[in-house]
């Protein structure tokens, strides 16, 4: 169950009982566009761009000529590219009286409840406002990721043409008290069912890296066309959650390992880094095996190994993370191919059906893991974390033109 509540925002902050302006580095209010029939959004609302799949995809768009996927992950039509035909949604839908502007600015209150992996109720409650951008040697704001060009570059194009965040970012804050703040004074304004189911500090980027260094790049680009004017797109739609272990789920990204030359034995090249042990167990009960025993697992067609770090894999490793001692090990291996995989099963899965000649399963970095590395103004190895559940789509949108 996704909910939001949109509080009105006074001078001096979010208003009585919730949260302050001034706690985070320049975080505002803004006028949200939102859903004009918005008490139930179940059938607008998407996931993150870069979980959804065509088929995935498809299935969003068959739920309403107005899910927010065709805005978020557009597609050619009519003769028009993907960012044409996201900008001409978005401009006829707010003229169609589909969305509209709210009347002031205000924080929007989020807050998800789901189940996690082992069945236990879960929720994690945040903030939604404009979060003022900065770089990484200004300090407000800290990636703990790196990002890859090509996100970027898709993320850009769709900003350019739309001129609107069409989804929040995730950011952590790291000071105490936040999710008792934001405790909803009154029901909440919108409610949605998807398919499954502030700081003095500066704040860490949980997710949304790529949205983020591309709402940056799209500022000095404004910047530098308007002659330093300010304007939208000086900040960036932020969901921002306290950094505490009850409010989030984190989940590891596995490596799928393919292109390497035929004949190559993986398992003896990852035994320069790893000491290795055959493990039986049926994948599904590798993680609590990884768990208990500190150690990667690998998957090929001739089965499952326990991968436990040597002492000079750890010394050499940037961060105490498995995705940082995999890259120690696999910065040995001939050129190859590296994707990513969520879940246990859909990795052992690739191995199996061929398209990938080896799959490495990681632990989940922790959320204090996270916060010290993010305060520390370092980056974890690409893909490391996967927060769950994602922010849907759809909730609230913000112009850059307001």
């Amino acid at each position: 169950m996704l909910v939001a509540h949109g509080t009105p925002a006074p001078a001096g902050g979010l208003g009585p009982g919730l949260c302050y302006a001034w706690w985070m580095p320049r975080f505002q209010p803004f006028a949200g566009v939102r859903y004009t029939s918005d008490d139930r959004l179940d059938d607008v609302l998407a996931p993150p761009y870069d979980v959804i799949t065509a088929d995935e995809r498809a299935a969003l768009v068959a739920r309403s000529p107005y899910n927010a996927v065709r805005l978020e992950l557009p597609a050619d039509e009519g003769g028009r590219d993907r960012y044409q035909v996201a900008a001409s949604l978005w401009a006829s839908w707010r003229a169609d009286g589909v969305l509209r502007s709210d009347d002031e600015a205000s924080f929007y209150v989020y807050r998800m409840g789901y189940r996690d992996a082992a069945g236990t109720p879960r929720q994690t409650t945040g903030v939604i406002g404009a979060l003022a951008l900065s770089t990484l040697d200004e300090g407000d704001v800290l990636p703990h990721e790196h990002t890859t060009p090509k996100a970027r570059a898709d993320r850009l194009d769709l900003l350019r043409t739309c001129r609107a965040n069409l989804s929040p970012i995730w950011a952590l804050s790291t000071t105490p008290g936040l999710t008792e703040l934001c405790e909803l004074p009154a029901p909440p304004d919108a409610r949605g069912t998807d398919a499954v189911g502030v700081a003095a500090a500066p704040v860490i980027v949980a997710d949304g890296h790529h949205r983020y260094e591309t709402a940056l790049a799209y500022r000095d680009e404004r910047r530098a066309a308007t002659g330093g004017s300010a304007g939208g797109h000086d900040a960036v739609m932020a969901w921002v959650v306290e950094a505490r272990q009850d409010q989030l789920t984190v989940a590891p990204t596995h490596r799928l390992l393919s292109g390497l030359p035929e004949g190559f034995d993986v398992v003896d090249a990852l035994s320069a880094s790893f000491d290795v042990e055959p493990a039986p167990a049926p994948p599904g009960e590798l993680p609590a095996r990884m768990a208990a025993e500190g150690a990667l697992a690998l998957g090929t067609t001739a089965g499952w190994w326990l991968l436990r770090p040597t002492p000079a894999t750890e010394q050499a490793a940037e961060h105490a993370l498995d995705s940082s001692r995999l890259d120690v090990a696999l910065a040995a291996f001939p050129p190859h191919t590296l994707e990513y995989q969520h879940g246990v099963a859909a990795a052992a899965a690739a191995v199996a059906d061929g398209r990938a000649q080896a799959a490495v399963l990681l632990r989940p970095a922790s959320v204090d893991q996270i916060a010290r590395i993010g305060r520390g103004a370092a980056r974890m190895p690409a893909k490391t974390t996967f927060f769950t559940p994602k922010p849907r789509t759809g909730m609230v949108f913000r112009s850059l033109d307001a």
